[in-house]
């Protein structure tokens, strides 16, 4: 059980139902104690005071919707008085304007707004979350993208499940050993591996590697494209193939919009597409396909469904056999989001492919696998990808070069042109005040908490842009 004024993860392949509910019944599910006894029996313990101000009233529940495109319809929740601070530190003051039916307001959006109402009734929210803490505040988290749960967290508890049919969860640990009991499958205190293979993040493969031609190159020129009061401004830039080129930017700075660019999805906007012809997964999917998975890979990508390479490398990976049979539109957010991504590598005849956000609604090993699976193709296939994903350690992992978005979200925004990983994630990192190291046993990109030892010995070397991976 988490303690007062510290903040418990859950990580997990499945934590939603743990999250849920806290059992108090002590087993005994025919003749469930009364509080007293529940009490009695957790003496000594943080439990203790935690149902102690449940029984007395003490303790009000405040609960961020997971599903954010929920949160128009999700109840109204008690205000607290630090409104005001909260939406200018999630940078919500143009989104206020702005209705929750409209088409202006991003999912990503919604999401911050979820954290400022739960405030009120990612690297900025974690903030506020922690200006949460007082004496007598629990907070329990549940969060997929390791970097934010490693920033936001005391201690890490970690989920081992058999879905659908059992789930048991860990004592809590430091926040770096659950992590990476986590990634290697293995819990050392109890001898238990719960997962056959350990999730390690160094590239197996690499471009130079296998020897990969990129004399063929293409390029953007410069443009500016205006939604409403928000004006996107985009410097000229160039590619080549076996490249990935992830998006870096806070919400709302015209990521989607730059994608929707090369895509031609902008007609008053000229774009030279001659030289590329591209498939695109959208950020917002939309479940109306009449029939199965099974059915619609038939019907959109025949050839790659039929492929034995396409099979081993994506959907094998990707568990698409899981839920073959199952209809479309009975799928889950994460089922629905590798099913998109496997639409996307499979379209035929294809040099760019256009990801917006392929970690939305994947758990932390699913983000994982789903990058090595887009790695492993982009690079096999001889192919570019531009991706806009905001998880930092998939991000970090699929990028050969990074375009960084800056400006004022909603208002306006500068596309860079391509730059290396190492210097695009030093600028993006400078505009959040934050700084990364690397775990050497796995090559997980680890935040430094603020103004610790690791972030004040790399901020040192601010003149310098030493924002990203100092080794641990």
């Amino acid at each position: 059980m988490t303690q007062e004024s510290q903040v418990l993860s859950l990580v997990s392949t499945n934590g939603r139902t743990a999250f849920k509910i806290i059992a108090v019944n002590l087993g005994r599910y025919d003749d469930p104690p009364d509080w007293q006894e529940i009490i009695k029996y957790h003496r000594g313990s943080e439990l203790q005071n935690y149902f102690t101000k449940v029984l007395e009233d003490n303790l009000k529940a405040l609960n961020n919707p997971q599903y954010a495109d929920h949160i128009p319809k999700a109840p109204r929740q008690p205000e607290r008085d630090n409104k005001e601070e909260n939406v200018e530190a999630l940078q919500l003051r143009e989104g206020l304007t702005a209705r929750f039916s409209s088409c202006l307001v991003a999912t990503r959006e919604l999401q911050r707004f979820a954290i400022a109402m739960s405030c009120i009734r990612k690297v900025n929210t974690a903030k506020v979350i922690r200006s949460l803490l007082t004496p007598d505040c629990y907070v329990i988290a549940v969060e997929h993208d390791l970097s934010v749960l490693d920033y936001l967290s005391d201690f890490v508890c970690c989920l081992y499940v058999k879905p659908s049919m059992y789930g048991v969860v860990t004592m809590p640990f430091s926040v770096r050993e659950g992590i990476n009991i986590f990634l290697d499958g293995f819990i050392p205190t109890e001898n238990l591996r719960f997962r056959e293979d350990s999730l390690s993040l160094k590239m197996v493969e690499t471009a130079e590697e296998l020897i990969v031609d990129k004399t063929r190159r293409y390029a953007y020129p410069s443009t500016t494209k205006t939604l409403g009061g928000f004006k996107l401004t985009v410097q000229a830039g160039e590619f080549t193939d076996s490249e990935i080129i992830v998006m870096l930017g806070e919400n709302g700075t015209g990521k989607t919009t730059f994608v929707r660019l090369l895509a031609g999805d902008t007609p008053d906007v000229e774009v030279d597409k001659q030289s590329w012809a591209f498939s695109l997964k959208s950020q917002t999917i939309s479940p109306k396909f009449p029939g199965t998975v099974r059915m619609l890979l038939l019907k959109q990508i025949k050839a790659a469904f039929m492929h034995p390479q396409f099979n081993t490398d994506v959907m094998k990976p990707m568990a698409i056999e899981a839920i073959i049979d199952q209809d479309v539109k009975t799928l889950s957010g994460g089922e629905l989001q590798r099913v998109a991504i496997v639409l996307c590598l499979g379209k035929p005849n294809v040099s760019l492919y256009l990801i917006d956000e392929p970690s939305s609604f994947l758990d932390s090993e699913q983000r994982i696998i789903a990058s090595k699976v887009i790695k492993r193709f982009i690079l096999h296939a001889k192919k570019t990808a531009f991706i806009i994903e905001h998880d930092f350690i998939m991000a970090t992992y699929l990028a050969d070069r990074v375009i960084v978005f800056e400006g004022q979200p909603a208002v306006t925004a500068t596309a860079t042109p391509p730059q290396t990983l190492l210097s695009g994630m030093n600028k993006f990192l400078s505009s959040l005040e934050i700084t990364f190291r690397r775990v050497p046993t796995n090559y997980r990109p680890r935040v430094n908490k603020l103004n610790s030892v690791k972030d004040r010995e790399q901020n040192v070397g601010v003149p310098s842009g030493n924002y990203f991976f100092l080794e641990d």
